[in-house]
C-alpha cells in the first residue's frame, strides 16, 4: 500500500468549473424546489462564512482511493486539497475503502467505516458543528476521537487494464454520524464522478460548501448535482420514536427530488432478520456493551449490521467503540485481537475469514449469511457453542454460552413472522422492531431516570451566597431497592431477572458515560439555579453592608458566573443573564471612578 502525491486539484483550482456556473446550478435548483434566498430560513447561518466553512460543517474532506498494481491501495485524490489527514488515517482509509478480496463485491457497493482519529491533531476553533452539537440526540452527537467513511465502490471488468478490473472507491470522510444522509449523497455523486471524474467531484464539493449549516429541527433544503434533497436533523426535544419528517412527507413539494424520511437509521429489519428471534438477547449484550463480532460476506453487510446493533439501544448512546468494517490492516488491529487480556468492550464488523480463527476467544461471535433483499426471510440462525466455531466456512449463527437476563417476548416474533406470511414491507417491519427496542430501553432507562433525579438538591437548599450544593452520591443498593415499587414491570409486561440485568449494566461503560452525562447535566442545572437566586437578590443593598474589597470580590466572581454560563452553554433563561449584566453594571457605577475603570475592562460585563 503506498499513497500517490498530491490531490489533483484544490481550492484555487476553479478553472475547469466557473464560479458563476455553480451559483447558477444551486439557484436554478433551489428555485426548483421553490425555495428563495429571502425566504429559507436556514440561510442564516450561512452569512459571514468563509470559503470551504459550508463545506467543513458537513465533510473534513473527500477521497478518492483507487488500486495501482504496484502500490496496493492508493489515495489518488484528497479534496479540498488544503485538508489535513495524517499518514496514518490515509492509510486506515485506503484498507478501509476497499472490500477485502473474498468478499468479491462485483458493481457497486456502498458501506460505511469508523476509525480512529491521529492522536496529536489540533482540534479546529472554528467548530461550527459545535453550536448545533448540544441540540443533537445524544445518540448523533459527533465523536470528537472518530471520523466515519462513508464509501462507494465500483469494480468491474475492463480488458483495457492490465489487471482486468476497474477497482475504485468514492470516499466521504466526515464526524457526523448520518448513514443513511451520505450513503443518499454518495448516490448523486459517485456515478457520474465514474463516468466524468474531477470536474464533477469539485462541483459536488461546490454544492456541499453552499448548503446551510446542519441545524437540528430546521427542514433544509440541500441541491447535489442539480436535485434537491429535503432533510430534517432530529433535536434532543423530539419525541423518541417519532420523526418530524413524515409530517413533511404528507406535505411533499412537487419539484424537491429526494425527500429523506431519517438522516441516521439503517434497514433495522433487514439487518436483523436472519437472527430476530435472538434480538432481545442481543440488544441485551449492547446494552452492557459485551465485546462483539459481526463475521459477514461483504462490508455491506458487516456495516449495516453493526450499525443497526449500536442503533438498538437508542435512544441510550452506546459509549463504547464500534468498527462497522474492520480488516487486518486496522491501526488497532492488535490492539483489539490480543489474547494476553480480555476482549475490549468493543463491536467489530468483519468479512476476512482470518478472523474466524483470530477472534476465535472472543465471547459472542454473529456470523450471518448474505442478507436476503426485503420481501424474502433467510433461514433463522440458531445459538450456538463457542467451541463449534473452528472452521472458516462455519455455518450462520449466534455463537455464544451467554444466558440472557430477560425472558424472551414471544409477542414480537409473531408479530415479525405474521409480517413476513403477510408480505409487510421492510420498512414497517423495520418500524416494529424499532418501536419493540425503544419501549424496551425505555422500560429498562425510566428506573434509573428517576432514581438520578432523585439525587438532585432541593431547590430551596440553594443559597445564593454558599456554592451550589453538591449532587447525593449513586448508591447501587439504594437504586435496587426503589425497583420493587417503581421498576421496568410498570412499563414493560416482559419478565426474567430484572435486577441482575442492572447489576450488570452498572458495570458496563454504556452506564459509566450515561451517569456522567447525567451528572455534568444536573451540575449545570445546579449552577444556573445559583445564577437565578443570585439575580433575585438586591445587589445594591449588599454592597451597603461590606467593604470595597469585598464588592470587588463579588463584581470578579459573577464576571466569572457569567463566562461560564456561556462557556458551558448553562441552561440559563436569557433574561437571567440580563439581569445579572445589569446588577454587574449598577455594582460598578457605585464604586469609585478608578475601580470603576479597572473593572469595567476586567472580563465581559
Amino acid at each position: 500500500m503506498a499513497l500517490r502525491g498530491p490531490a489533483a486539484f484544490g481550492p484555487g483550482s476553479r478553472g475547469s468549473l466557473d464560479e458563476a456556473g455553480a451559483e447558477g446550478r444551486e439557484a436554478a435548483a433551489l428555485s426548483a424546489a421553490g425555495v428563495t434566498p429571502e425566504d429559507e430560513e436556514e440561510d442564516d447561518g450561512r452569512r459571514g462564512l468563509l470559503r470551504w466553512d459550508g463545506f467543513s460543517a458537513w465533510l473534513h474532506c473527500v477521497c478518492v482511493v483507487g488500486f495501482d498494481l504496484e502500490l496496493g491501495q492508493a489515495v489518488e485524490v484528497i479534496y479540498p486539497q488544503h485538508s489535513k489527514l495524517t499518514d496514518k488515517e490515509k492509510t486506515n482509509i485506503c484498507y478501509l475503502s476497499f472490500p477485502d478480496s473474498n468478499s468479491g463485491c462485483l458493481g457497486d457497493t456502498q458501506f460505511c467505516f469508523r476509525f480512529r482519529q491521529s492522536s496529536g491533531r489540533r482540534v479546529s476553533l472554528h467548530c461550527l458543528l459545535d453550536q448545533f452539537d448540544k441540540d443533537l440526540p445524544v445518540y448523533l452527537k459527533k465523536d470528537p476521537a472518530y471520523f466515519y467513511g462513508y464509501v462507494y465502490f465500483r469494480q468491474v471488468r475492463d480488458k483495457t487494464l492490465k489487471r482486468g478490473y476497474f477497482q475504485k472507491s468514492l470516499v466521504l470522510i466526515s464526524k457526523l454520524p448520518y448513514i443513511h444522509f451520505f450513503n443518499t449523497v454518495l448516490k448523486q455523486i459517485a456515478p457520474e464522478y465514474f463516468e466524468k471524474n474531477e470536474p464533477c467531484l469539485e462541483a459536488a464539493c461546490n454544492d456541499v460548501d453552499r448548503w446551510p449549516a446542519p441545524v437540528p429541527g430546521k427542514t433544509l433544503h440541500l441541491p447535489i448535482m442539480g436535485v434537491v434533497m429535503k432533510v430534517r436533523i432530529p433535536t434532543c426535544h423530539d419525541k423518541p420514536g417519532t420523526t418530524q419528517m413524515a409530517q413533511l412527507t404528507q406535505q411533499a413539494d412537487t419539484h424537491t427530488s429526494i425527500i429523506l424520511p431519517t438522516v441516521h437509521e439503517v434497514d433495522l429489519f433487514r439487518c436483523f432478520c436472519p437472527v430476530f428471534l435472538h434480538s432481545q438477547m442481543l440488544w441485551e449484550l449492547v446494552l452492557l456493551g459485551e465485546p462483539l463480532v459481526v463475521m459477514a460476506p461483504s462490508p455491506s453487510e458487516s456495516s449495516e449490521t453493526v450499525l443497526a446493533l449500536v442503533n438498538c439501544i437508542s435512544p441510550l448512546k452506546y459509549f463504547s467503540d464500534f468498527r462497522p468494517y474492520f480488516t487486518i490492516h486496522d491501526s488497532e488491529f492488535k490492539e483489539y485481537t490480543t489474547r494476553t487480556q480480555a476482549p475490549p468492550s468493543v463491536i467489530l464488523g468483519v468479512t476476512n475469514p482470518f478472523f474466524a480463527k483470530t477472534l476465535q476467544h472472543w465471547p459472542h461471535i454473529i456470523r450471518i449469511g448474505d442478507l436476503k433483499p426485503a420481501g424474502e426471510i433467510p433461514k433463522q440462525v440458531k445459538v450456538k457453542k463457542l467451541k463449534n466455531l473452528k472452521t472458516l466456512d462455519s455455518k450462520p449463527g449466534v455463537y455464544t454460552s451467554y444466558k440472557p437476563y430477560l425472558n424472551r417476548d414471544e409477542e414480537i416474533i409473531k408479530q415479525l413472522q405474521k409480517g413476513v406470511q403477510q408480505k409487510r414491507p421492510s420498512e414497517a417491519q423495520s418500524a416494529i422492531l424499532r418501536r419493540y427496542f425503544l419501549e424496551l430501553t425505555q422500560s429498562f432507562i425510566i428506573p434509573l431516570e428517576r432514581y438520578v433525579a432523585s439525587l438532585m438538591p432541593l431547590q430551596k437548599s440553594i443559597s445564593p451566597w454558599k456554592s451550589p450544593p453538591q449532587l447525593r452520591q449513586f448508591l447501587p443498593e439504594e437504586f435496587m431497592k426503589t425497583l420493587e415499587k417503581t421498576g421496568p414491570q410498570l412499563t414493560s409486561g416482559i419478565k426474567g431477572d430484572w435486577i441482575g440485568l442492572y447489576r450488570q449494566f452498572l458495570k458496563s461503560p454504556n452506564f459509566d458515560g450515561w451517569f456522567k452525562m447525567r451528572r455534568k447535566e444536573m451540575t449545570q442545572k445546579l449552577e444556573a439555579l445559583h445564577l437565578e437566586a443570585l439575580c433575585e437578590e438586591d445587589l445594591l443593598l449588599w454592597i451597603q453592608k461590606h467593604t470595597e474589597v469585598e464588592t470587588v470580590d463579588l463584581v470578579l466572581k459573577l464576571k466569572n458566573k457569567l463566562l461560564q454560563a456561556d462557556r458551558e452553554n448553562l441552561p440559563v433563561k436569557p433574561d437571567t443573564v440580563a439581569k445579572l449584566r445589569t446588577h454587574i453594571d449598577a455594582i460598578i457605577l457605585a464604586l469609585p471612578e478608578d475601580l470603576q475603570g479597572i473593572l469595567l475592562k476586567t472580563g465581559m460585563t
